[in-house]
């Protein structure tokens, strides 16, 4: 059992129960609650696990009741503080999800070095106190908007991202496409292949990924679509190159549309919800995130043309 009460961003807190009793403690660190081989032999080197207040070795038989305590030493964050807009749509000891706004990267690279979410994160962090490595458990696009899952320690980035990597992370976004579609919802399975390491650009190619995406139908204006879109997959630009592939290019998308800048100035795609188990209490978490201002001005713009 973990109580809420007792728990750290850097310190875990599991009061063994009844179905742990006899088992070693490896076993419980790993079967119970998830933990990896990697970070268990950090631990194991730093001696950072503890039952009933003394530091134990994982051979050690845990019994019903006992305190296990495990610390997790984090490693400095090196990205610059910047006081950069940073809207917080969910909080937790173990993560935050920011609802990213359009323009803006994800963490510094040689052409952006600063002013990015990572940058605002550690603004957000040290103002708060926390000192802990930013680690993202997803990405979003510059100009893609929504929902971004920043990791508090180096267990939960583990956890989430094996939700992640196993599609057991619910994802949807909202999408403005050219063209009416006729069909309230529809499927799309097509693999999704990069021609080559040094292309940014992805295509529908059967030696590419197999990838699936779902979408329904929100709203239809003269000569575009509104979508709900739900992925099943989590392949680079699906959804844009989904979209394509069936003659609806999102609007805005300058690299599998066309430049559609009198409308809006980037493709209008917007990561608006996450349903995941928290990874320390394996509660459901559901999160939404609010349109960005340019594509309620965009939807007011279909709807009058």
């Amino acid at each position: 059992m973990i109580l809420e009460s007792k728990q750290k961003e850097d310190i875990i807190i599991y009061d063994a129960e009844y179905e742990d009793d006899g088992k070693e403690l490896k076993q419980v660190l790993k079967g119970r609650l998830d933990f990896s081989s990697r970070l268990l032999s950090k631990l194991k080197r730093s001696k950072n696990v503890f039952i009933n207040g003394e530091y134990n070795k994982y051979h050690e038989t845990v019994k019903d009741g006992d305190e296990i305590k495990i610390v997790m030493d984090e490693e400095s964050n090196h990205f610059i503080p910047q006081d950069i807009p940073f809207e917080v749509a969910y909080e937790d000891v173990d993560l935050i999800l920011v609802n990213k706004q359009p323009g803006i990267v994800t963490h510094p690279t040689k052409s952006h070095p600063d002013n990015t979410i990572a940058n605002a994160a550690s603004w957000y962090l040290r103002n708060k106190g926390v000192n802990c490595k930013i680690r993202f458990v997803n990405r979003l696009d510059m100009d893609t908007s929504g929902l971004l899952v920043i990791a508090k320690n180096a267990y939960s980035h583990h956890v989430l991202s094996q939700q992640m990597q196993e599609d057991k992370i619910e994802k949807k976004y909202i999408a403005f496409v050219w063209g009416v579609i006729k069909e309230d919802k529809g499927r799309i399975e097509a693999p999704i292949h990069r021609t080559s390491a040094d292309s940014i650009k992805r295509i529908v190619d059967e030696n590419g990924q197999d990838s699936i995406t779902e979408f329904k139908v929100l709203e239809r204006y003269k000569n575009a679509t509104m979508l709900e879109v739900k992925l099943l997959t989590g392949r680079t630009h699906q959804i844009r190159v989904h979209m394509e592939h069936i003659g609806h290019a999102l609007i805005g998308d300058t690299l599998y549309g066309k430049d559609d800048g009198e409308l809006i100035g980037r493709q209008a795609l917007h990561a608006k919800y996450l349903y995941f188990l928290q990874p320390r209490y394996r509660k459901e978490v559901e999160v939404e995130a609010s349109l960005p201002e340019d594509l309620i001005e965009l939807r007011s713009k279909l709807q009058n043309m």
